[in-house]
């Protein structure tokens, strides 16, 4: 480029809005929102999933005793976090338990 050529400023075209009233994305959005089908809920075994999954924390706890370099040192916390998510898992049992209704009245 020598010093007699104008030097380029911006875009070399028109500049349009990527998004805004009148692009195509907007106008893609404005159709979609509010028009989706009409869901149901799906039926899950939750006490199952709650089940499996105190029963890998129950795993783990073993595991990290049965493990001394899992238990000893920097780790001597894992075996309590293991505790704790078998101790959740206890609470979600009993809250599942109580069925689906029985949370909206709480």
């Amino acid at each position: 480029m020598t010093t007699d050529e104008p030097r380029p400023t911006g875009p070399t075209g028109p500049a349009t809005p990527a998004v805004g009233p009148g692009t195509p994305a907007a106008d893609r959005i404005g159709r979609t929102i509010g028009e989706a089908a009409p869901t149901t809920a799906v039926d899950v075994p939750v006490r199952g999933l709650v089940a499996v999954g105190t029963g890998i924390w129950a795993l783990a706890l073993v595991l990290t005793l049965v493990v001394p370099a899992l238990h000893e040192g920097d780790r001597s916390w894992w075996p309590w976090s293991c505790v704790t998510g078998i101790a959740l898992g206890g609470f979600a049992w009993w809250y599942v338990g109580r069925g689906r209704g029985s949370a909206a009245d709480a």
